[in-house]
Parts: structure tokens; C-alpha cells; sequence
């Protein structure tokens, strides 16, 4: 009788299972009090070891055991486990690794605003008035539509290798972009660098996972998330430099340097898998796309794409009552619940598993991500307004002025990360950061035209200590609580949260601070023409309103950006809440200890 040999898919699970397994809890049993193996066991647990509940409690006073949470568990919360074996990068290799990843995730932010000081030239040259929403929305969209298959790729393929082909892809966007002969090639350059960028960060977060223990990751991803997150805030002052003395073409040609440095560095430097990797070459075509979930794929693409649309043209290119927007959200909704429908249906082999779209701390985690995302887009949007607008400031001085929080932010996260290496819970500084950024933005929208410069960089250094103690805490939590094999599509989640949020903030920021400008204008200069102001811009009011007109002018765009800051605040605050479902798990790593000459 011939011998069957097992098929491509069932090699696969059968990997992927050995893995799970490596990194579970064996059975326990406590019989009288002392503890004893069970059957097929080589575990050892000790009376009095510290247990955690689902909820976070510590339940050693009760001397019995809570069971071990699982990914697959709706409030799955990890207690503290020694790590399995695993070669990690040390010394002067992570330092490689680390740089070349933030500077990655610094292009990648950058792209995201370089561009707002570039499209008055670029409208100018490709005569695309018309066009000038579709330059960011299009990056934005792309990016967030590829989400989840990103994520589900790193699962299947080696992490290098795919960071690498989604860097490459960024950069043939970036060229396109440099070399845009019209508008047309311009947007198209715009969505293909989108779709590079959405497997960068939580590529970049992957790697991170694989080449580093746990109880040192909130420090490194402290330093990542600070330093890369530069280029949201210097996006525009790099853009102005390059398009004033350069060309705004350079504003995308800037990427190809220091991202083929990047690459180079990762290409050169070994990092460890943290899942079985796939052995491409033995594989199928067909088992290949099995295991992407490409029907899933296609009912999130569309849904995530019409969410957006709508969201960046309601309120400005159409009304909210618009056919078109109800439409959009219409159909965005329906796509979304046949997609978590099928997700549900296709089990572990879901572009994202229900089991971990269900559990607490993950999805938690992910609320809390997109709202700091989202309040940190607020000031770095319209933070520069009120220096360039109210104050009078040049954009590169308005660039200066922001140092407060900058400076603060990385210095705060690398503090924090640290000390949650040593502590171990990371829920605290959430909740923290939470109230500690909503009483900062609450303050900064008491600024006026008058106020001193002590106000505005004491506020800032709050804003800054707040948002760099917890920027980096869900993404700690949920690496914490994910098994390897589940990292890079809870990453690729995590991801997809901040640009969603980004997004929304971004339109509805961009909603209240346009209402506020025209209610501020007519309560404060109602013999100037609002419409003329607003066509101006912000940066060149100051040319279009006569000089007796100015002051109310100013007093307007004061109220208007206080509003946006309000929106930041109150983000900011419910994060406190959505930090409690992150749970009080613990990073710190437990020491190996020897029981009756077992190691436990």
C-alpha cells in the first residue's frame, strides 16, 4: 500500500500547532495544597506563585490556580511566563536594527505630511485645483484598505523579506511621485506608496517582536514611535525647505536615500523568525493563497475605502445629507458586517482570526491607539496654525516652538519604557498618559493672541510627558498577550486603528475648526469677508485683511483652533476608560527557579 505523505495546507498546521504548543502552559493540578505533575506533564508549579485573573487581580491569596490565558480566550490577559528559547539580536546588530526600522517609520510618516506646503506648486504646475484632495486622501486610503493582508503576509512569508518588498514598493512610489509628468501619475504614485507603507509599521513592529525579549520591547518601541513620529511634525516644515529651494519633486526623492539605507541595513543584519517560516519553495500556488484569506480581503478593501471616502468628503466636498456620503456609509457598513461575518466563518484561516477581533485587550488596545493617534495629529495640524496665524511665526520658527513637546515626548517614552521593563505592567502609564494629554490639550485651548511663551511650552511639555508615557502601551499589550504566530496580524490591526483614527480626527478636526473659523468670523469681525479669508489660507491672512481688521481676524482663528484642541482633550479622555480593557498584565520577566532540581 503506498505511503501518503501529508499535503501542503496540512504541513502548514501541523507547524503552526508545534509552534502554538512551545509556547503554552502544560496542564497543572494542586492536590492538598502542594503542588504535583499531571500525567504527561513536565511542569511544576509552586504553592504560593502568583496568579493572575482574567481581569488583571491577583488571586495568590487564594492559593488556587486561575487557568492560563490563551489568544483564543474573549479577555485573554498573560501572567508572567519565562520566554522560550529564542535567538534574539544584541549589541551593536540592534542598534542597526533598531535605527534602520525608525527611520523607516519616520519616511513613512513624513510622506504623510511633507506634502501639505508642497501642493499650492504642485497645483500650479499640473493646473489640478480639483486634485489637491486626492494627494493625501489617496496614500491614506491605499495604506488602510492593505491593512490586514499586510499583516496576515508576515505570518506567511519571512518578516525581512516582506518588510523589504513593501519598503521596495513604497520607493516605486516615491519615484513616481518625484517624476509625475501630470496629476493623474501623481495620484497614481500616491496610492502605490500607500500600499507600501501599510506593511511598514507593523512590519517594522514585527521585526521589533522577533529580535527583542518582551520585558525590553516598551523601551526600544518607546524610542521608535517617538523618534519616527518627527516626521508627522516636520513633515510640513521639510516640505516648505524642499519646495522653496529645491523642487516639491524632492519632497518624495528624499525617500529614496535614507529608505535605501534602511534596506540596506536590514538586508545585511540576520533576524530571527518568531513563527514557523513558510518554505516558499516547496509550496503551491493555490496553499499559498489559502492561507490569505483573499475573500475576506475583498469585502475589507471596499469597506475600509468607503468608510475614508466619506470621511474626507463629508462636510467639504458634499454635505453630510448628501446621497453620495449616505451612500458611501451605507455601503461601507454593509461590506464591513459581511466581511466579520466570513471572518467569523473561515475561522484561523481569516485574514484576522475572530480570535483576536474578540479578544478585550486587542481590540481595547486598538480604541486606544487610534484616539492617541488621533489627538497627536490634532497639535501636529493645528499647533502650527496658531504659531503661524495667531503668533506670526515662520513656518521654520513654528517648527522650533513645537520642540517642547517633541523633546519631552522622547524623553518620556524612553523613561517609561524602561521602567516598564522593570515594573512590568504597562496598563498604568496608559491610564496616566490619558488624563495626563487630556489636561494638557484642555490648557492649550485657553491660549490666546496675548499669551506669554511660558504658557504655551509648560502646556506642551505636559502634552509631551502625557503622550510619551503611553503612545507605545498598546502595542505592548498586545504583543504581550498574542502568541508569536498571532503578532503580525495583531500589529497590522494595531496599525489600521492609528490610521483610522488618524483619519477620522483629521475629518472631523478639519470639520470643527472650518465651523469655528466662520462662527469666530462672524462673531468677531463680521464686516470682513470670511470667504475671502478662508480662500487665503492660513498662512497668508495677514495679506488680505487691512490692518484695523487683523486683531478680531486673529481672535478668530484663536477660537477656532482652541476648538480642535478640545476635540484632543476629549480623545485623550476617553482613553483613560478604553485603557482599563488592556488589562494588568506584566511584562517583567520571570527568572527560571529549580524545584527539586527541575528547572521551573
Amino acid at each position: 500500500m503506498a505511503e501518503r505523505h501529508p499535503t501542503d495546507d496540512e504541513i502548514i498546521s501541523m507547524e503552526n500547532a508545534k509552534s502554538r504548543k512551545s509556547h503554552e502552559f502544560t496542564s497543572l493540578s494542586v492536590v492538598g495544597g502542594e503542588a504535583e505533575r499531571t500525567k504527561n506533564s513536565t511542569s511544576i508549579t509552586i504553592k504560593n506563585r502568583q496568579n493572575t485573573t482574567n481581569d488583571g487581580l491577583d488571586i495568590s491569596t487564594n492559593e488556587k490556580f486561575a487557568p492560563p490565558a490563551t489568544a483564543d480566550s474573549e479577555d485573554a490577559i498573560t501572567e508572567p511566563s519565562v520566554e522560550p528559547t529564542h535567538e534574539y539580536v544584541v549589541g551593536f546588530k540592534l542598534f542597526l536594527v533598531i535605527a534602520a526600522v525608525t527611520l523607516v517609520v519616520f519616511l513613512m510618516l513624513l510622506d504623510m505630511s511633507i506634502i501639505v506646503t508642497a501642493i499650492p506648486r504642485i497645483t500650479s504646475d499640473f493646473h489640478s485645483l480639483s486634485d489637491v484632495g486626492w494627494y493625501g486622501d489617496v496614500f491614506l486610503i491605499a495604506g488602510s484598505a492593505l491593512q490586514p493582508l499586510a499583516g496576515k503576509l508576515y505570518t506567511q512569508f519571512s518578516s525581512k523579506l516582506t518588510f523589504l518588498s513593501f519598503l521596495l514598493l513604497f520607493e516605486i512610489g516615491s519615484v513616481l511621485c518625484g517624476a509625475a509628468l501630470n496629476s493623474n501619475m501623481l495620484i497614481v504614485g500616491r496610492a502605490v506608496a500607500g500600499l507600501g507603507g501599510s506593511g511598514l509599521v507593523n512590519g517594522a513592529l514585527t521585526i521589533v517582536a522577533a529580535s527583542i525579549p518582551m520585558h525590553k520591547r516598551p523601551a526600544m518601541i518607546g524610542i521608535i514611535m517617538s523618534f519616527s513620529q518627527i516626521g508627522i511634525v516636520s513633515g510640513p516644515l521639510v516640505g516648505g525647505v524642499l519646495t522653496q529651494y529645491a523642487s516639491w519633486r524632492w519632497c518624495f526623492y528624499i525617500n529614496l536615500p535614507i529608505g535605501g539605507v534602511a534596506a540596506l541595513l536590514i538586508f545585511l543584519i540576520h533576524i530571527p523568525e518568531n513563527i514557523v517560516a513558510a518554505n516558499v519553495t516547496k509550496r503551491t500556488a493555490k496553499s499559498v493563497l489559502s492561507q490569505l484569506d483573499l475573500v475576506g480581503f475583498f469585502h475589507f478593501a471596499p469597506s475600509t475605502v468607503m468608510f475614508l471616502m466619506a470621511l474626507q468628503w463629508g462636510g467639504q466636498k458634499y454635505a453630510w445629507s448628501n446621497a453620495i456620503i449616505i451612500g458611501l456609509l451605507c455601503g461601507g457598513a454593509s461590506t464591513l458586517l459581511i466581511f466579520l461575518a466570513w471572518e467569523r466563518h473561515a475561522g484561523e484561516k481569516a485574514m484576522v482570526p475572530f480570535s483576536i477581533l474578540r479578544n478585550r485587550v486587542v481590540w481595547c488596545s486598538s480604541i486606544v491607539t487610534g484616539l492617541f493617534f488621533g489627538s497627536l495629529l490634532m497639535f501636529s495640524y493645528y499647533l502650527p496654525i496658531y504659531f503661524q496665524t495667531v503668533e506670526g511665526a515662520s513656518p521654520t520658527m513654528s517648527g522650533v516652538y513645537m520642540l517642547p513637546s517633541i523633546l519631552t515626548q522622547m524623553l518620556a517614552a524612553v523613561l517609561s519604557g524602561v521602567l516598564v521593563g522593570r515594573l512590568g505592567y504597562y496598563t498604568p502609564w496608559a491610564i496616566g498618559s490619558g488624563v495626563v494629554v487630556s489636561i494638557g490639550a484642555g490648557l492649550m485651548s485657553t491660549l490666546k493672541p496675548e499669551s506669554p511663551n511660558a504658557k504655551w511650552i509648560g502646556y506642551q511639555i505636559l502634552v509631551g510627558l502625557g503622550r510619551g508615557c503611553g503612545i507605545q502601551m498598546p502595542i505592548v499589550a498586545c504583543q504581550n498577550v498574542l502568541p508569536p504566530g498571532q503578532i503580525p496580524v495583531g500589529m497590522a490591526v494595531i496599525t489600521f486603528a492609528q490610521q483610522f483614527g488618524g483619519g477620522l480626527f483629521l475629518a472631523f478636526g478639519q470639520l470643527v475648526f472650518s465651523h469655528g473659523l466662520v462662527e469666530g468670523l462672524a462673531k468677531f469681525a463680521p464686516s470682513v469677508d470670511a470667504n475671502k479669508v478662508i480662500k487665503a489660507g492660513a498662512t497668508a491672512v495677514r495679506d488680505v485683511v487691512a490692518k484695523a481688521d487683523l486683531r478680531d481676524v486673529l481672535e478668530a482663528y484663536n477660537v477656532s483652533v482652541n476648538d480642535c484642541f478640545y476635540l484632543a482633550a476629549a480623545g485623550s479622555a476617553v482613553t483613560v476608560f478604553a485603557s482599563f480593557g488592556m488589562g494588568f498584565g506584566t511584562v517583567k520577566k520571570v527568572e527560571k527557579k529549580k524545584v527539586d532540581g527541575v528547572e521551573v
